[in-house]
């Protein structure tokens, strides 16, 4: 009867055990998921907050602290490649600068030249690096890249660009020789009134549709030395993907601009504050169209293809696309349909001395 009693007594008090940890883990689970709601919540509200204060900024309130030009310095470099979306992306630029407080220049070369004299090289060096004046700010125009190591200023600028499929870049090149944009209309092109299609080119071995036309981000990025400038050279195609991922800050694709726009506005906010809300609405989106361009045929598609340059600038674009989807992983995410940068993710601890 006592050992009946007493396992009795055992029986009780592992249920009651059970029911205490079940009851603790069932606390702990609605204080995990309470702590967790709170969190989002509180990181919901950073957002809007900094959204609120970017509208604030663009209504022409300046919440942001006076500093003098000496303080606010940064120069970014846009050495835009032709026929990327680069006169879209630029709209953008100018039309946040007065809100922003920012200027933006642009460089117009002799000739449209890309490349530059080398003394012109350290004009150009010192120039941006000193107008003091005009920073912060944004140069732009179709030059390539400069390695300001080497011209002994103090600063160097950072770069950004925006890079193109090869063959789509070609053809809308070749068509907008031909016909122009919706941006400038009325502008007579050089090749007006030349009614040959790009296919008819292909077959024909035309001059405007050969292959080493294509021959153009590559040594964008690869700058001045002689050696970048020569088609399907092997060396100009490491030494762009080597500065690409060390000299240039963000390389976009103009097949996803808006992307790249709300990455800028997510890591540079001191100029592109409010520019994916202006890309996003319409009206800066699409600025620039080239005029009646017709896709070219799976023959010619194939054919330009199969040229060494074409698979050089397709390894180099698609080396480029690759970085910048890692890159839009770590810093974008969706949120109510609209892109924002996903915040600090780091911070500081244990600092000494206290």
């Amino acid at each position: 009867m006592r050992l009946g009693t007493l396992i009795g007594s055992m029986a009780q008090s592992k249920l009651g055990l059970l029911l205490v940890v079940l009851t603790s883990s069932v606390f702990i689970f609605f204080l995990f998921t309470h702590f967790q709601s709170e969190i989002g919540q509180l990181d919901r509200d950073r957002r809007r907050l900094a959204e609120a204060l970017a509208k604030i900024q663009l209504n022409g309130i300046d919440v942001r602290p006076q500093r003098s030009p000496s303080q606010d310095g940064d120069v970014i470099i846009y050495n835009r490649v032709p026929k990327t979306a680069s006169t879209s992306f630029m709209g953008i630029a100018y039309e946040l600068c007065a809100g922003n407080r920012f200027s933006v220049l642009h460089v117009n070369t002799t000739r449209n030249m890309h490349i530059m004299s080398v003394a012109d090289q350290m004009r150009f060096a010192w120039n941006i690096t000193n107008w003091v004046e005009k920073k912060p700010a944004i140069y732009h125009g179709h030059i390539a890249f400069l390695d300001f190591s080497k011209y002994g200023v103090a600063q160097k600028p950072i770069y950004i660009n925006l890079i193109r499929k090869p063959l789509d870049r070609l053809v809308s090149y070749y068509y907008f020789l031909r016909h122009g944009d919706d941006f400038r209309p009325h502008l007579v092109r050089r090749k007006k009134g030349d009614k040959m299609s790009f296919d008819e080119c292909v077959q024909t071995k035309g001059s405007d549709c050969d292959p080493t036309s294509m021959w153009m981000q590559i040594p964008f990025f690869c700058g001045h030395s002689t050696a970048c400038w020569v088609p399907g050279n092997a060396w100009a195609l490491q030494e762009a993907k080597h500065n690409l991922v060390s000299e240039y800050f963000l390389v976009g694709v103009t097949e996803e601009l808006g992307d790249f726009v709300a990455m800028l506005e997510a890591s540079l906010p001191r100029f592109f504050t409010g520019a994916y809300g202006l890309f996003a609405n319409g009206s800066k989106s699409h600025l620039r169209k080239t005029s009646n361009k017709v896709q070219p045929s799976l023959t010619t598609v194939k054919k330009i293809q199969s040229t060494k340059v074409w698979q050089m600038e397709d390894e180099f674009y698609q080396f480029a696309l690759e970085q910048f989807y890692s890159q839009r992983k770590r810093t974008l995410v969706e949120e109510n349909g609209t892109l924002v940068g996903k915040g600090q993710q780091f911070l500081f601890e244990k600092i000494r001395p206290k």
